[in-house]
């Protein structure tokens, strides 16, 4: 190694000298060849100066002289210009083979240099006196030389042991933030170092990038420790914070860099120069602003308060009119939460359209819930807009179990610790919260783990067991005894690492280009003095955190601090930080005995040495010095709006660290709270939205800090959420409906806003006009007139005048209205009348509304005699006014139909009399034509006693709500006719005594709703169909369901019955027979249920003193009915006899008895089985069969299962006809079955058994015999008794020698010998069941004729053959055995047509006859074989072959000769 770079460089491997510029690598070059000169002329004493100095190291180590510089160069106002880099005489290359001596002298300094550097981090030098330029640059030199000889020994021993390679990321170069136009790329880059090589992550707002989620849209690259990220193509969307995080084992560091995207609303002209632009809070881009245009901002379509729960994203947001609109001017948006500024996040985006603002909030939580304001800025000023946010808390996984936490933050993070606050939340679940669980996650990783065992109370906690240099993340979770709350959203990351570090941390100083070459003076290093003002700023149970300054006399380097304890009353002290001292003035200890008392005390030490002693503390108890607040003073609620309660209440008195407050409310009497809010607030006012209009409620309030929660406050009294009264707004739309000479008719519109009360009158005013300039305005009236129409008298003719209008109500005068239009005060003389006025809409619908006018005050020459109503759409142009009816109506009220759903509409209204039609009235405010949610009509009822009625209900009423009714729309105040009522949300309108002077239109308009109406047409026939239904009410019969009916029971008893429709408690029955009432008794017993209506009658029997009629006479209060039934003659006998016989079978089922009496069945396998079904059977109970009187015996097929007894038949035939009879007896009683199966009940029998047969049989098919045709079907079973048919062409089949039938088996056939073309045609089997029968068909004609008869023409063939053909009847043997000399003589018979010819054959060869072999063939049918003196040449194999035309046969047998003197059958 040559030379010497500077610290910034060096210590890092990837450094390369292309990162001077030209200027700087010349000063170097010019530097180092003075360095060079100096080293060649000092070379010879250069061994010198390295022993003496490593004598001083080893003789009591070397003080340092100065601190570790900062290498920056400042100006004269202290701004960063650039690096310094160390000036040095001399450079001296590092000898290897260093004695043992000195490599353990240069690690002794490498180590001191190690800790002194430690000590001294970002500590700015600081001069010494000085000294003459010689010896400074003596000095100066022999530092360096040392320096770097110790450096490169250290680096030497490095590479022998690499954990000490081992350190955190660092970042060499940050990435820088980027501000471009859409569609451009931008590219994020940077250079970091550390070992082992980090892994490093980008994120974009705390979300971790995936390039492969995005093809094409990011590219992530790295290369010799410089890292890049690409993003492709900006929009919008890309504007957001960039964060690059490296980790490796030894820890983990971030840097940041935000991206801005900048874009117009509308095209850019390429040509044109770029904007210059402004930057706007996150990523919103503004032109710069024109000079000398004045903008109007409007903020439109504003938004509400919203409600919304944890975990769903929430939208809301303002349309923003900006005049005059420039193509390239954009506003500046902002957000606002709690009055900070929002900048976008993971939770929170924002959106310009150009003319609309949104803002988004991704996965609310509690933390969301606030005061939102939106804040358009132009350079005119700006506007805002604000609502409330409320978010409710999610539905806990654990009934009953508390809310999350919320605010969760970091705090006094240091290398092993981090104290974590929260905020408790408001909902607890029913039951107190036990505590709290704090977790924790390393940022990179999912993986979450528990910090506490056991759930602390206070709201602060410490997690220790942190590894330094790594980031961490937290949530806390609620717990009660119920369960776990959800955990909240997790906090801000933080590093574990001294404060003092993070600090040095910070940003780094930018990069100017220049490197200034400066001298180094040492200084000698100062034993630091005693930190000052040290006290315990925050004790708890759990921890006690020390805060203390450094010491006035710290020296020239970095001091650090050991912190020490001891129990009060001793004055033993114990270091609490015995390794590592801490950097950062504030430490917390854990640990610590809870009641116990404590004293602190601080020590400073540095490269130098250990200090003396801070001034301890006084005694702390360790324990909770925060207690719980008080509970907060007197509530008191007032009126806000129909839905909002605004509630105050007085501070908690007392209270420390206040964190705020959580209001609850609940409906009064009911004692079930609902949190107001979620959020605390800290003010001692809030609004409470989201109540129901017209319900009463009552509020308390707690306070919290990180001790607790407080006490409720007393609850406040009772308020009714209703809108708070104020004055009206304006009334507007001011017009004259009439004028003469002194006077003028003025007319107005109802205010927009009246309030919240009824207005109480109008007052009027006016002035006048006199050359284009108002005078002074003057009162027309001193009391209020509750028109809006009022004549303004006094006038003078000719005059010019003014108008303006105020309204009035209970809280007060209203402000005036703007100043009418100048009307003249002249006497009108046109003959047609005036406009009409007061236009109103009511019973607003989808397609249909009700307009109402007053007449007009003038009505010209003539009367008026009609009107005619206008519409048109409420954005159409003027010119669009159509007209609604044609022929003019005289009534002051029209329902108009056929409107479109959803649309606009305007009307206006048009008067006439004889001379024509008068000037149109002004058209009413626009009116949609849909039909609101809770729309209800007017029900027309009858009630009980008969009195008809008009019923109207109205679900949104006020408290100053009325309902009014009027008849033709004319207003009926106190009707003659008609009563009228109202109690709550519904009133009646009562006919007195209806008739046809009570015809018309009825209609109910309820006042301070948002026009809630409906009306009724009572037309002629609806009050006939009325006054029916009125007189069934008055003089009612009682609905019957069914009429009086009798019915027969178990044991025969009889049932009369009937049931009414509908019947109260009080209803009562009589029973009548023959005109006479009957009651309860022995005979007769009643039954009367009014909850189903039901009336019976029971009596055990019927005697002939029972025949005659019987009623039931019902009446309830003033209705009546009855029913009668008849039983005499034969009606009577029948249900007598039947009642008797029902007596009968009841007692016979009082033992084993059949269910089902003895039946058959046959089975598909032509098996008859007779059977019964039993039941009351016991085990000794007896079931007997008999046949025509005689038992049938066990060893028969008998068998009884599952209540069925069964007897089966095979192969039924006529012997099994008889009488059959099972008999069922025990100790209770005997019943018998009998089934008779003769004559005409066997034939049925056995046909059903044919039937079974007929069934069974296959399709006839077609067989070729040697003999002719045959045709034949197969059957399951046959049975003797069968009747079958054959049929030729639809006729019976007279059967001969040549054509006949049979039956083989299952097989029935019929067989026609010798077929000729007469046998061709379609024959039939028929099978008769003595029913229907069943027919199987085949037809023989055709190709199938044809097939069928060369099949046995071959066949016919064939057997003839088979019967001439020559054969070997028999008679020879298969092995003959004989004694040598003796004679052979064989003989068979021989058969065949013509004769077969002979041929006899030994071993396969031909035999000739001679005296040997004899061999004869007689009459034809005797072939006969003789050996006369049989030798052994005579054994072999011999044969016979006969064959004729028809056939060839052969016989084999074997001859085996033997001499007398062996054994026979020993061949030879």
């Amino acid at each position: 190694m040559s030379g010497s770079i500077p610290f910034y460089q060096k210590h890092h491997r990837h450094y390369d000298r292309g990162y001077r510029s030209r200027e700087t690598q010349s000063a170097i070059s010019q530097y180092q060849q003075s360095s060079s000169t100096y080293s060649s002329h000092s070379s010879k004493s250069s061994k010198g100066i390295r022993a003496a100095t490593y004598t001083a190291l080893g003789e009591g180590g070397l003080s340092p002289q100065r601190a570790k510089p900062t290498y920056l160069a400042m100006d004269k106002e202290n701004q960063i210009i650039g690096y310094v880099v160390p000036i040095f005489r001399g450079s001296h290359e590092f000898q290897s083979g260093l004695s043992d001596t000195e490599e353990a002298r240069a690690k002794e300094s490498a180590g001191y240099l190690a800790r002194r550097d430690l000590f001294a981090s970002g500590v700015e030098s600081e001069r010494i006196e000085h000294k003459s330029h010689r010896t400074v640059m003596r000095e100066s030199a022999e530092r360096i030389s040392l320096s770097k000889r110790i450096h490169e020994n250290e680096e030497y021993h490095k590479r022998l042991n690499e954990d000490s390679l081992m350190h955190t990321p660092e970042f060499v170069i940050k990435p820088r933030s980027h501000t471009v136009w859409e569609k451009q790329c931008v590219r994020l880059h940077c250079t970091i170092s550390g070992w082992p090589e980090p892994r490093v992550v980008w994120y974009k707002n705390n979300v971790s990038i995936d390039p492969m989620a995005k093809p094409g849209k990011y590219k992530v690259e790295s290369s010799y420790s410089v890292h890049s990220l690409e993003i492709d193509k900006c929009d919008f969307d890309d504007t957001a914070q960039y964060r690059v995080s490296a980790m490796n084992s030894k820890g983990e560091t971030s840097a940041f860099a935000s991206v801005v995207v900048k874009r117009f609303k509308g095209e850019v002209d390429e040509s044109l120069p770029s904007p210059r632009l402004q930057s706007r809070h996150f990523g919103f881009k503004v032109p710069c602003l024109e000079y000398g245009v004045k903008f109007e901002t409007h903020i439109v379509e504003k938004f509400g308060v919203s409600f919304g729960r944890e975990g769903e994203t929430l939208s809301f947001g303002c349309s923003v009119i900006i005049y005059p609109a420039l193509q390239r001017f954009q506003p500046e948006i902002e957000w606002y939460r709690d009055d900070k500024l929002l900048v976008p996040s993971k939770w929170v985006q924002m959106h310009w359209s150009g003319d609309r603002a949104t803002l988004t909030l991704s996965h609310l939580n509690k933390e969301d819930e606030g005061l939102y304001t939106l804040r358009v800025i132009t350079k005119s000023g700006f506007e805002t807009h604000s609502a409330y946010v409320f978010v409710r808390d999610a539905d806990a996984e654990v009934a009953g179990a508390p809310g999350a936490p919320l605010d969760v933050q970091s705090l006094d993070a240091n290398k092993d610790y981090v104290i974590v606050t929260w905020k408790q939340p408001a909902v607890d679940g029913g039951s107190p919260i036990l505590g709290y669980f704090v977790d924790r996650c390393e940022v990179g990783t999912t993986h979450w783990s528990q910090c506490n065992d056991t759930p602390v109370k206070f709201a602060r906690f410490p997690v220790t067991g942190l590894v330094e240099g790594r980031s961490y993340v937290f949530r806390v979770r609620a717990v009660n005894k119920a369960g776990m709350s959800h955990p909240s959203r997790v906090s801000e990351p933080v590093a574990a690492m001294d404060p003092a570090d993070r600090t040095r941390k910070g940003p780094s100083a930018p990069w100017t280009g220049q490197i200034i070459v400066t001298e180094e003076e040492p200084v000698e290093g100062v034993v630091p003095g005693r930190p000052r003002d040290l006290s315990v700023i925050e004790a708890t149970k759990n921890y006690v955190v020390l805060s203390w300054k450094p010491p006035g006399d710290k020296g020239h380097e970095g001091v650090m601090y050991y912190v020490e304890k001891c129990v009060s009353g001793t004055d033993s002290w114990q270091r609490v930080n015995t390794e590592i001292p801490v950097k950062s003035p504030r430490f917390a200890l854990f640990d610590l005995a809870e009641g116990k008392s404590y004293r602190f005390r601080v020590r400073c030490c540095n490269s130098a040495g250990v200090g003396e002693p801070s001034e301890p503390t006084e005694a702390t108890t360790v324990g909770d010095k925060l207690d719980i607040p008080s509970a907060p003073g007197r509530v008191v609620p007032t009126r806000n709006t129909d839905t909002s309660v605004v509630v105050s209440w007085e501070a908690s008195r007392g209270a420390k660290e206040l964190v705020g407050y959580y209001i609850e409310s609940s409906i009064a009497g009911s004692n079930s709270w609902e949190p107001c809010n979620n959020k605390p607030v800290k003010c001692t006012r809030f609004i409470c939205h989201g109540l129901t209009t017209d319900e009463s409620y009552v509020f308390r309030v707690r306070a919290i800090n990180a001790a607790g929660i407080s006490e409720f406050s007393q609850e406040s009294e009772a308020i009714k959420v209703k809108a708070a009264i104020a004055s009206p707004t304006p009334p507007y739309g001011i017009t004259v409906l009439e004028c003469v000479r002194d006077s003028m008719v003025l007319a107005w519109k109802q205010p927009t806003f009246i309030g919240g009360a009824d207005i109480t009158g109008y007052f009027v005013d006016y002035r006048e006009v006199i050359g284009g300039v108002p005078g002074k305005w003057h009162e027309a009236n001193i009391k209020a007139v509750s028109d809006r129409a009022y004549r303004v008298s006094e006038l003078k003719e000719n005059m010019l005048y003014q108008f303006q209008v105020r309204a009035a109500n209970m809280a007060g005068v209203g402000i005036p209205s703007l100043p009418s239009e100048t009307f003249k005060c002249e006497e009108w003389t046109i003959a047609v009348p005036g406009p009409p006025h007061d236009l109103q809409v009511q019973e607003v619908r989808k397609d249909s509304l009700v307009l109402l006018w007053k007449a007009p005050v003038y009505q010209g020459r003539d009367p008026v005699n009609g009107y005619y109503i206008d519409i048109k759409e409420a954005d159409a142009d003027f010119e669009m006014w159509r007209g609604v009816n044609e022929k003019a109506t005289d009534k002051t009220f029209m329902k108009i139909k056929d409107l479109k759903e959803g649309e606009s509409y305007v009307f206006r209204v048009r008067a006439q009399n004889k001379a024509g039609v008068g000037k149109a009235s002004d058209p009413t405010e626009p009116v949609d034509a849909v039909t609101k949610p809770g729309t209800a009509e007017i029900v027309v009822n009858v009630d009980d006693d008969g009195v008809i009625s008009l019923n109207f209900e109205c679900s949104n009423l006020t408290a100053d709500s009325k309902f009014v009714w009027s008849k033709n729309y004319m207003e009926m105040t106190e009707p003659e006719r008609m009563t009228l009522e109202t109690k709550g949300s519904k009133s009646k309108a009562i006919f007195k005594t209806p008739s046809e002077e009570d015809l018309g239109i009825y209609s109910c308009f309820v006042t301070h709703t948002d026009g809630a109406s409906a009306s009724y047409t009572l037309s002629e026939e609806t009050l006939k169909d009325l006054l029916k239904i009125s007189h069934e009410h008055k003089f009612p019969i009682i609905p019957l369901k069914t009429e009086l009916a009798v019915e027969l029971l178990e044991k025969g008893r009889v049932r009369f019955w009937l049931q009414a429709e509908k019947i109260s408690a009080n209803g009562k029955v009589e029973y009548v027979f023959n005109d006479n009432v009957i009651h309860q008794g022995e005979k007769y017993k009643m039954n009367f249920d009014k909850n189903t209506g039901v009336i019976e009658m029971f009596m055990e029997s019927l005697g002939k003193e029972d025949e005659g009629t019987f009623t039931f006479q019902l009446q309830d209060g003033k209705a009546t009915n009855q029913s009668s039934l008849v039983l005499i003659g034969d009606v009577f006998k029948q249900l007598q006899k039947e009642s008797e016989f029902q007596k009968k079978e009841w007692i016979r089922k009082q033992g084993p008895h059949f269910v089902e009496y003895l039946g058959y069945e046959v089975t598909p396998e032509c098996c008859v089985r007779l059977k019964c079904k039993v039941a009351n059977m016991k085990k000794d109970s007896v079931a007997l069969w008999y046949k025509d009187g005689r038992e049938i015996k066990v060893n028969e097929k008998l068998d009884f299962s599952e209540g069925v007894l069964t007897l089966e038949i095979t192969q039924i035939s006529k012997k099994d006809a008889g009488i059959y009879e099972v008999v069922l007896k025990d100790d209770r009683g005997k019943d018998t079955s009998t089934l008779n199966l003769t004559d005409q009940g066997f034939k049925d029998l056995m046909n059903q058994v044919f039937s079974v047969i007929a069934n069974s049989s296959t399709p006839l098919k077609i067989q070729s015999t040697e003999e002719g045709i045959r045709l034949y079907s197969f059957v399951s079973y046959y049975n003797d008794e069968l009747h079958v048919t054959w049929h030729h062409k639809d006729a019976a089949i007279a059967f001969t020698e040549r054509i006949k039938s049979g039956v083989v088996g299952e097989q029935l056939w019929l067989q026609i010998s010798e077929p000729t073309e007469k046998d061709k045609g379609k024959y039939a089997i028929e099978f008769f069941d003595g029913k229907g029968g069943l027919r199987r068909t085949v037809e023989l004609a055709g190709q199938a004729f044809d097939d069928a008869f060369a099949e046995f023409q071959r066949l016919k063939a064939a057997a003839i053959a088979e019967r001439n053909r020559a054969r070997v009847a028999g008679g020879l043997p298969d092995v003959v055995t004989i004694q040598e000399g003796k004679s052979l003589n064989l003989t068979c018979n021989i058969s065949g047509d013509p004769v077969p010819e002979v041929t006899w054959l030994k071993n396969e060869r031909e035999m000739v006859s001679n005296d040997h072999y004899i061999l004869k063939f007689e009459s034809g049918k005797f072939a006969s074989f003789t050996i006369t003196s049989v030798n052994t040449s005579d054994s072999g194999k011999y044969s016979i072959l006969v064959k004729n035309k028809y056939g060839t046969e052969s016989g084999d047998f074997t001859v085996s000769v033997f001499l007398p003197d062996e054994e026979p059958g020993r061949k030879k």
